[in-house]
């Protein structure tokens, strides 16, 4: 350049579109999460749900009578859809859903780093996309595996693994619609409010619990009403919350439990991109 010529300033660098900059943030994220004291929580949460399949298995092998139940002989897959009705569908996919859902933005307020992801060239909304598709990533990649292993466990047992196969995958496919249902309402929880955490444990345990109870239409305003007409596995008898849930009996059809499902997925997760989008975060000093 020669003396006295005025510097031509250099065009600024394009910002990345919003799904390219949502799958940089999910790079980025997936690791981290993948090593946090949260999937370590998730491991032993899932990982207790393995070695009681496995236990039970062991005991039935030296003759214990751990698969009866009032003198009944009880298949291995009524027993697996016992699991996935009280472990995986009543608390696990909830539980992990609140845990990762509320953290994704509010994690890194607490942290003081969600200033790094901001000054970045893209959308705030894309930020919280991405780390909300490392969090599925991140549950799918812990949780669908031990189901595959209780069921390999479980299901041989006075049964047919290659029978009850199709049920296995319907069992993995409503997993994942509820970790991604559930995930995305508690990011728009963590999104919005101060104290997302507590909101969203009494939303699981006392609202949903409350409300499949009573008669009537606040069911519908509860995310387990939707996913349990999805389940390939008929409602254990046994138990005093699943007695009553049966005297009040009113599953949505298939079709219309996958249709508010998505529009819940996609409705909160939008929401909570916008939220995202429109909200100054303070860091506290």
């Amino acid at each position: 350049m020669m003396a006295g010529e005025t510097p031509i300033p250099r065009p600024l660098p394009k910002a990345p579109a919003y799904w390219t900059a949502a799958v940089r943030i999910f790079d980025l994220s997936v690791g981290e999460m993948l090593w946090s004291r949260r999937t370590i929580f998730m491991g032993l949460v899932v990982g207790a749900t393995v070695v009681i399949s496995v236990f039970l298995r062991l005991l039935d092998a030296i003759g214990a009578p751990v698969f009866r139940a009032n003198g009944v002989a009880l298949s291995g897959s009524a027993v697996f859809g016992s699991f996935i009705w009280f472990f995986y569908l009543r608390f696990i996919v909830p539980v992990l859903g609140v845990f990762y859902g509320t953290s994704l933005i509010a994690d890194e307020v607490e942290d003081k780093t969600i200033t790094y992801l901001f000054t970045r060239p893209i959308r705030k909304g894309a930020v919280l996309v991405g780390k909300f598709l490392a969090y599925l990533a991140c549950t799918i990649f812990v949780v669908l595996p031990s189901v595959v292993i209780i069921y390999v466990c479980l299901v041989p047992v006075r049964g047919s693994l290659g029978a009850s196969f199709p049920d296995l995958l319907k069992d993995l496919g409503l997993l994942t619609i509820g970790l991604a249902v559930y995930g995305a309402v508690f990011a728009f929880v963590g999104a919005r409010l101060k104290r997302p955490l507590l909101v969203g444990l009494i939303f699981v345990f006392g609202w949903e619990q409350a409300a499949m109870l009573i008669p009537g239409y606040l069911r519908h305003f509860t995310i387990a009403y939707y996913l349990q007409s999805l389940v390939p596995h008929a409602m254990p008898a046994e138990g005093l919350v699943s007695l009553l849930q049966s005297v009040f009996v009113d599953n949505p059809s298939l079709g219309a439990s996958l249709f508010w499902l998505t529009v819940i997925l996609l409705g909160f997760l939008w929401a909570a991109a916008v939220s995202v989008e429109r909200k100054e975060y303070v860091l506290e000093q």
